[in-house]
């Protein structure tokens, strides 16, 4: 345990000390990662697609804000669909612009789990994400885990149906046609089963486990993390049976077993505590008597050397 002690504390110096260029270095490979992903979705603006343009973007978004990053992200998904058909286009605007009003309105500090839950669910890893949110996060960071899934489902449609939408937007060549395929784009992004049970899925286990880990009990974010994750895989194998899903059942096992042990290591980094040293303080003002619960953060003493001087005559 002192050993991993040392390394937490070593990390944290590190992290304290180069904080800015760590952060900067973070959000260049998370915006190149999220370029590199929109690309391979979509990629039909060849100019978009440009290894150029990417690294520019992914430099950009090294030093602006995260939130608009994200506006920048939407920006270049609606040129790429427009690139393909006009009605998906605007199908998607309108999809992009009401998650941003939801987002901005209830979350808007949780601008990295926007990007990130896409590229996990890329990796068939999506059920990390609760855990991170759950422990770090607060109730309302359910809000950037379902935006971030819409975002990587209306994507995995527009790839998979390119074809047929791109028919359909060279057919319409009436107002008919037109709203006809209007009514195609909107019945293929709303009809998924599978991301409305993992939009449901993905909002009650960060609620379940942010709730449990704020209860006032020992171990409460061991109990959180094992908790939410059990009825994580129970509502996953509920819904996928329910809704006719296509969710691999051996990968979420996988996924959530993976997501348990990374739940240990951000308990360890974040709250690390002796509970067995658990303090009960009682003390009052004019107006209040306060009883407080005090749990000690375990902490690593730095050795204290002695040199020894010897003079030599």
């Amino acid at each position: 345990m002192e050993t991993l002690l040392m390394v937490k504390n070593h990390i944290i110096r590190i992290y304290a000390r180069y904080e800015s260029y760590i952060l900067s270095v973070c959000k260049f490979i998370l915006v190149l990662i999220a370029m590199l992903m929109i690309n391979d979705k979509l990629g039909y603006m060849s100019r978009l697609k440009n290894p150029a343009i990417t690294l520019i973007v992914a430099l950009l978004g090294s030093f602006l804000p995260l939130n608009a990053t994200i506006l920048l992200m939407g920006v270049i998904i609606v040129a790429h669909i427009y690139e393909l058909s006009l009605e998906c286009a605007v199908v998607v605007l309108c999809i992009l612009v009401l998650m941003f009003i939801v987002y901005f309105r209830f979350a808007p500090s949780d601008s990295a789990a926007v990007l990130l839950t896409p590229i996990f669910f890329v990796l068939k890893l999506p059920y990390l994400i609760p855990v991170f949110l759950g422990l770090l996060g607060s109730p309302l960071s359910c809000v950037s885990a379902a935006c971030g899934a819409v975002a990587y489902y209306v994507l995995e449609y527009i790839k998979k149906n390119a074809e047929q939408l791109a028919a359909t937007s060279a057919d319409a060549e009436s107002a008919l046609s037109s709203l006809s395929g209007f009514k195609y784009v909107i019945d293929g992004m709303i009809k998924n089963d599978t991301m409305f049970l993992m939009v449901i899925v993905l909002a009650v286990t960060t609620i379940l486990m942010y709730i449990i880990s704020r209860l006032p009990i020992a171990h409460c974010w061991k109990i959180a993390i094992g908790a939410g994750s059990l009825i994580e895989l129970i509502l996953l194998l509920v819904g996928n049976v329910s809704f006719d899903a296509n969710i691999s059942v051996g990968m979420a096992i996988f996924g959530i077993l993976l997501g348990v042990l990374v739940g240990i290591v951000v308990e360890f980094f974040a709250f690390n505590v002796d509970f067995g040293r658990t303090e009960h303080v009682q003390f009052q003002d004019d107006e209040y008597y306060y009883y407080v619960k005090a749990i000690p953060k375990i902490t690593l003493e730095a050795p204290q050397h002695k040199v020894k001087r010897i003079n030599r005559e």
